[in-house]
């Protein structure tokens, strides 16, 4: 039975997470559709360009994504303290690039005096928005439902466009998101579309190879998905726990291992990165490559996912034994 969302989102456990929505019934209404033989594949750049706007208004940064035929990933960090830090002209003038607002926000902006009523309702509005500007599900509602009008308009029907709801997993620690991410990253690959990380498309590791090899003089990240830890010191969650770099090889290396279907020595550019992480190298590869199926709700250390399993009122979780295999 699926569990309400406050239960499996919880940003005092954990601000990171892995979202997936899925077409209805798995239908390629984002690619080609072999049954009509319809190309949809333009949809995916209206998916990434809705994913951009909406991490600009929304206190959610991304930090891996993959868009394909019928779904899509993203690994998401919902920035609680920055959400708390905005202004109350800031919530204001970010919720109302998405929505129209009532008219006393509106009345606001232009200038007019209001009354006490007004001001203390636009108050109470101000505190709702804000907590709707971390919140994971509001962000996934803005997404989904724009891409599904956009294409029920386009082939003049009704109904439902993608699964009733997007499906999410806590990522626990630093290792959890690293292997999230690398199997977001690799979805082409997996999936033997592309050969490799240059050629998969619809995916960050394409945009952020893209961007680091342009401004090789200065390595900057890619600049509205969530940045790299500098010389490999990351400050808290305030930067991913890998150098840009490290965290290149380590896909490169873990794709290939995919693609050619065995593991295969481990480089010594990429030991170290494993090592730093704190997980088995043996168990690696094939833990990335079905990260989905493997964790169904939480990845992290057996005593984060039970205590996690606790605060939502679980008698058993899915996943321990992989988990515990996981990690050293």
């Amino acid at each position: 039975m699926p569990q309400a969302r406050y239960r499996l989102v919880h940003t005092p456990t954990t601000p990171y997470y892995h979202c997936v929505s899925r077409c209805v019934r798995r239908a390629f209404l984002c690619g080609l559709d072999r049954l009509t033989g319809k190309n949809f594949d333009h949809r995916k750049q209206w998916i990434l360009d809705r994913i951009k706007q909406i991490s600009a208004v929304f206190a959610v940064d991304v930090c891996a994504y993959a868009i394909m035929s019928n779904h899509f990933h993203l690994v998401l960090y919902v920035d609680v303290e920055a959400a708390e830090n905005l202004s109350f002209d800031e919530v204001i003038d970010r919720w109302l690039q998405l929505f129209k607002g009532p008219p006393v926000a509106r009345k606001y902006k232009s200038g007019s005096p209001l009354s006490t009523i007004e001001q203390n309702a636009l108050a109470s509005w101000v505190e709702v928005w804000r907590d709707r500007l971390q919140d994971l599900s509001w962000y996934m509602r803005c997404l989904n439902e724009n891409i599904a009008r956009r294409a029920n308009a386009e082939d003049e029907c009704k109904g439902r466009f993608w699964e009733g709801r997007f499906h999410s997993q806590a990522l626990l620690d630093e290792a959890a998101l690293v292997s999230c991410m690398a199997y977001v990253d690799l979805n082409p690959i997996r999936a033997n579309l592309c050969r490799s990380l240059d050629d998969s498309s619809f995916t960050s590791i394409q945009e952020r190879l893209k961007h680091y090899r342009s401004v090789r003089v200065k390595a900057d990240d890619s600049p509205w998905l969530k940045s790299f830890a500098r010389n490999g010191v990351a400050r808290g969650v305030s930067v991913l726990p890998l150098r840009e770099s490290d965290y290149f090889a380590l896909v490169d290396w873990t794709g290939r291992a995919i693609r050619d279907d065995k593991r295969g020595a481990i480089p010594s550019t990429v030991q170290p990165i494993l090592q730093q992480l704190g997980v088995h190298q043996d168990n690696w590869v094939i833990n990335t490559r079905h990260f989905g199926s493997r964790f169904h709700r939480a990845l992290g250390r057996v005593n984060q996912i039970r205590r996690l399993a606790r605060r939502s009122g679980q008698q058993w979780v899915s996943g321990l034994t992989q988990a515990g295999a996981f990690y050293l």
